[in-house]
């Protein structure tokens, strides 16, 4: 079993050609996406026209191609921005279905381009989207998938994608559409909601003709507990299976996923294997409970975490519980999810025997993450005479501690060798003890555990301790998580 070195940042494949029923072919450039069994999107090209095309798989494949298609006419008849549905039809000698829409020339989606944006650009596509919400609303429209990526951004305008998850309601109610405002606002970064929430609600209501903006505590608490769902489903379920993201594959005593920007490390993903790897690597710690290596794939320089079983009672108690690699495997992909910096996650392997509906005994287990060359915290700072570079760095460390703070998240283990520095900011690696807490009390006690924790590191340069300090106070809209930790 192996996956190769290459990072798949794009999918161009050999030209292909899909026969259509009483229509021109088209020809397919490339594959945008795949949900295996149920849906293809291509690009291409179609009657002499650049285009992108949907291909509905299975028994209901009919269902959800007029679904889409009749999203879309919801769209054009509140002259809301959506690609044009050049073709609806059917695959030649089969029942799968096509809807080919006009490619928008120019134009990206929303999720690249809020990824690639600074802070005051981010805040501009941010309002630009809420105003597409709004208006929307005024059509008696939802859209029910609201990711960013199910929206297009060319220049000043804003497209709507995904008809098929348009539903058009006779009389849209004020709970429903916030409700709906909400999941878009849980999309977004929290430091950025921290200080302009209020202003986009502001501009929601004047969208809506409303006299009165919606309640800012109120809907606070809502995108909160909508961004720890989402971030939850995504980083515990989603990514346990075959998806955009991630390939898993299931094979005798063995459980492996992939992340999809890693087409292979040419890496065979047998334990015996990864045990050897790790041998032959460059191994930075050997415990009894866990043993972590660097190694080298083509051009890929990859970490192994392999977390053993130390004693016949050990391997009883972890057997039945997820494992210390999955719960990394999960973070990284939740961390990602939320916008924090961290190693990429590569892969999960863990061995699982004795399956019995469903459940199965797990026994040793791999992360393999991307290898970050950069020294951490307290190389760091003390290697670094600049002090502009230390105020910078000092100043990037405090606000990623706030925006875990918000996010309601733990690390668990916050030494300064588990904070790498890439360019004056943080990223967190060894995330096998992190937690997102479901409730305010909790993550307030084990923030200010991580807090604690992380002063420690300082307690011998006084002038760095008194640095962060200085700086934490700054950041922290309210002081009681620093008060809790014993920082004031």
């Amino acid at each position: 079993m192996f996956i190769s070195c290459v990072k798949n940042n794009s999918s161009p494949i050999a030209l292909a050609q899909l026969l259509l029923y009483q229509s021109s072919p088209l020809e397919i450039d490339a594959i945008v996406r795949i949900l295996p069994s149920k849906r293809e999107v291509y690009k291409g090209h179609w009657a002499g026209q650049s285009v992108y095309a949907k291909k509905f798989l299975g028994e209901q494949a009919v269902k959800y191609a007029q679904r889409d298609a009749t999203g879309v006419a919801h769209l054009q008849a509140a002259k809301i921005l959506t690609p044009r549905l050049l073709h609806q039809g059917r695959v030649q000698d089969s029942q799968a279905q096509v809807l080919i829409f006009a490619e928008v020339a120019d134009a990206q989606n929303a999720e690249q381009v809020y990824q690639l944006a600074n802070f005051d650009q981010r805040i501009r596509l941010a309002n630009s989207l809420v105003l597409a919400v709004a208006q929307h609303h005024n059509a008696n429209l939802i859209q029910t998938d609201l990711y960013l990526k199910n929206f297009l951004v060319q220049g000043e305008k804003i497209y709507t994608l995904d008809g098929d998850g348009i539903r058009k309601y006779d009389q849209l109610s004020k709970r429903i559409a916030l409700k709906n405002l909400s999941i878009l606002l849980s999309k977004l970064d929290v430091l950025m909601l921290e200080s302009h929430f209020s202003g986009m609600l502001d501009l929601y209501a004047d969208a809506r003709g409303w006299s009165n903006a919606p309640d800012v505590p109120g809907m606070q608490k809502i995108v909160s507990a909508y961004r720890r769902r989402i971030a939850s489903r995504y980083a515990e379920n989603k990514v346990f299976r075959t998806c955009t993201d991630v390939k898993v594959v299931h094979a005798k005593n063995i459980f492996v996923a992939v992340s999809n920007i890693f087409s292979s490390l040419n890496i065979s993903l047998v334990p015996e294997q990864l045990d050897a790897l790790i041998v032959s690597g460059k191994v930075i710690k050997n415990g009894r409970t866990c043993t972590v290596a660097a190694t080298q794939c083509c051009d890929e320089k990859v970490v192994i975490k392999r977390y053993n079983i130390k004693s016949f009672w050990h391997g009883v108690n972890r057997a039945l519980r997820q494992s210390r690699a999955a719960v990394s495997w999960a973070n990284a992909h939740r961390l990602k999810l939320l916008d924090i910096a961290t190693a990429k996650p590569v892969a999960l392997i863990e061995e699982r025997k004795f399956s019995l509906l469903g459940f199965s005994l797990r026994g040793k287990a791999y992360f393999l993450s991307e290898y970050i060359d950069a020294p951490d915290a307290a190389q760091f700072f003390a290697a670094c005479d600049d002090k502009t570079s230390r105020a910078d760095t000092i100043k990037n460390i405090a606000t990623l501690f706030y925006k875990l703070y918000l996010l309601k998240i733990s690390h668990g283990d916050t030494k300064a060798t588990n904070i790498k520095i890439v360019n004056s900011q943080p990223v967190l690696i060894d995330l096998d003890s992190m937690t997102q807490h479901s409730f305010a009390f909790f993550a307030l006690k084990a923030h200010a555990r991580d807090l604690r924790r992380f002063m420690q590191n300082w307690q011998d340069d006084q002038a760095l301790y008194n640095g962060f300090v200085k700086t934490f106070k700054v950041i922290y809209a309210e002081h009681l998580p620093l008060k809790m930790a014993g920082i004031l």
